[in-house]
């Protein structure tokens, strides 16, 4: 076990953890924040993104301690005082989900997208979400909500 100390949705978080414990499984079952979703532990769906000082990042693939000293925001930090992410409205507004299990890696990746590439165009958007499957829809209603989600992001 080492001492690991990072700040998770803007709280300094100071942990013993095991250096093969992956950032994921730190945020689920060390912070309880079960918001990160874990469908493939191998970097493939998605579903475990967070931001690490600003960027999306697949928990999975990352070593909790390599997030040491790092900003990590997860699901559960980016509402603000109680109020929805612009991104989580649009894809409740454009149901931009089915079951909801890739939604908060989606969301995640959305905010990303919108923030440091080109989502100008449906293709961009598809293009920018590539690494995220969702298995209930055919993106439709995501690429909606993104495009619903950056222009309030902009506003």
């Amino acid at each position: 076990m080492a001492m690991l100390k990072l700040t998770v949705n803007g709280r300094l978080v100071e942990r013993d953890v095991a250096p093969e414990t992956l950032l994921s499984e730190f945020v689920r079952e060390g912070l309880r924040l079960t918001g990160t979703h874990i469908g493939c532990d191998t970097g493939q769906c998605g579903a475990c993104t967070v931001h690490v000082n600003g960027r999306a990042v697949k928990s999975c693939s990352m070593l909790a301690h390599q997030a040491g000293g790092t900003s990590v925001t997860t699901i559960e930090g980016i509402a603000t005082d109680g109020v929805m992410h612009p991104m989580q409205t649009a894809f409740n507004q454009c149901h931009g989900l089915q079951c909801g299990f890739c939604t908060p890696g989606m969301v995640m990746s959305a905010i990303d997208l919108v923030q440091h590439h080109d989502c100008s165009s449906e293709t961009k958007i598809r293009e920018g979400l590539e690494g995220n499957f969702c298995r209930c829809t055919g993106y439709q209603n995501i690429v909606k909500a993104v495009q619903q989600g950056a222009a309030a992001m902009k506003a």
